[in-house]
C-alpha cells in the first residue's frame, strides 16, 4: 500500500532537483506530483506532475453512507408511524435513493473543495513554496528521503495511505 509524504521547496529548480533525486531512487515519475500557486502552476509545472485532486470520491462515499442512513430511518419511521401499508422493501427502496442522492450531492460538494493538501498547507503554497507530493511504498520512501532531503526538499507533517486516491 502507498503511503503519502509532501516535500516543501523554495523555488521550481529545487523542486526539480528533489523530483530527480526521488526518481533517481526508484520512485516512478507518476507517482511524483507538485502542488504550487496557480501563477507557478501555470508558467512552470507541466500538466502530468499537477496535484489537482479534489474532495470527490471521500465525499461520494461519505455521502452514500449518510444518505443510505437517513433514508433507511425515513423508511422505517414511513412503516411504524403511517398507515400506508409501506413494507421492508419500501423502506430498503427509500434507503438505496437516500444512498443515491447522498451521493450525488456529496460528490457535487466534494468535486468543489481542493484536496487535504492544499487545504492544510495554503499559508506554505501562498507564500509561493512549490509542494512536492510523493506516493510510494513506505519502504520506498524511506530509501528515498535522504536524497530528497539532500536536493533542498523540507519534510512536512503529513502521511495518509493512497489505496483510494490513486
Amino acid at each position: 500500500m502507498k503511503v503519502r509524504h509532501v516535500f516543501s521547496t523554495p523555488d521550481i529548480d529545487t523542486a526539480r532537483n528533489v523530483m530527480t533525486a526521488a526518481h533517481d531512487a526508484g520512485i516512478v515519475s507518476n507517482d511524483i506530483l507538485l502542488a504550487a500557486r496557480s501563477d507557478i502552476e501555470l508558467d512552470e509545472i507541466p500538466n502530468e506532475h499537477k496535484e489537482a485532486d479534489t474532495d470527490l470520491i471521500p465525499a461520494a462515499l461519505r455521502g452514500a453512507g449518510y444518505g443510505g442512513a437517513a433514508g433507511l430511518l425515513a423508511g422505517l419511521a414511513a412503516i411504524v408511524l403511517t398507515p400506508i401499508g409501506l413494507t421492508l422493501a419500501g423502506a430498503a427502496a427509500a434507503a438505496v435513493a437516500g444512498a443515491v442522492v447522498g451521493c450525488w450531492a456529496s460528490a457535487l460538494v466534494g468535486s468543489s473543495l481542493p484536496d487535504p493538501i492544499r487545504r492544510k498547507f495554503d499559508a506554505e503554497i501562498q507564500a509561493g513554496s512549490i509542494l512536492v507530493v510523493i506516493d510510494a511504498e513506505k519502504e520506498e520512501l524511506d530509501a528515498a528521503e535522504p536524497s530528497i532531503l539532500r536536493a533542498g526538499a523540507t519534510p512536512l507533517p503529513y502521511e495518509q495511505t493512497t489505496a483510494l486516491v490513486r
